[in-house]
């Protein structure tokens, strides 16, 4: 079974010596960290988010949750094609903010797509969503052909 988990930087101890290359190293992360088709839309990157995504398999499905706090179901569209998940929406600023001024804004507003390549086949005809409490999931039953199959060994 594969398992999806965030990446994080490995901490290292550092001598007091090496204290510059590791400073240089950090920058030379952090300027890596953004891609470079990212510097050129500006402005733009701001007003897109990507919601948070988890992947789990199990004997007899996939399951994809994705984090959507503060949206309706009708903002959210799924879809299936050829073996990828996409899931795209979009968050609305609120309309009674819409005159005020601005000292602090951390929520993202405006569209997303998220896309999945699964793993394995599904059966489509039998996927289900749920939105509850902010998060959706969606199940996606294994076809016959990808469950695991348990294989009897004969003495001879």
């Amino acid at each position: 079974m594969n398992v999806l988990k965030r990446w994080h930087r490995p901490e290292l101890t550092a001598a007091p010596t090496f204290g510059r290359l590791f400073s240089l190293r950090d920058e030379l992360d952090r300027l890596f960290d953004t891609s470079f088709g990212d510097w050129n839309r500006g402005s733009q990157q701001l007003s897109q988010w990507n919601p948070a995504v988890d992947l789990f398999e199990d004997k007899e499905n996939l399951t994809v949750k994705v984090e959507l706090p503060g949206l309706k179901v009708e903002d959210i569209n799924i879809s299936l094609n050829e073996g990828t998940l996409s899931i795209s929406g979009e968050r609305k600023s609120e309309e009674k903010f819409a005159n005020a001024e601005t000292y602090r804004a951390e929520r993202f507003v405006g569209h997303f797509q998220r896309s999945v390549v699964l793993p394995t086949p599904v059966k489509a005809d039998q996927v289900k969503a749920q939105y509850t409490d902010g998060v959706l999931t969606v199940t996606l039953p294994k076809t016959e052909a990808a469950k695991p199959k348990q294989i009897q060994v004969n003495v001879a």
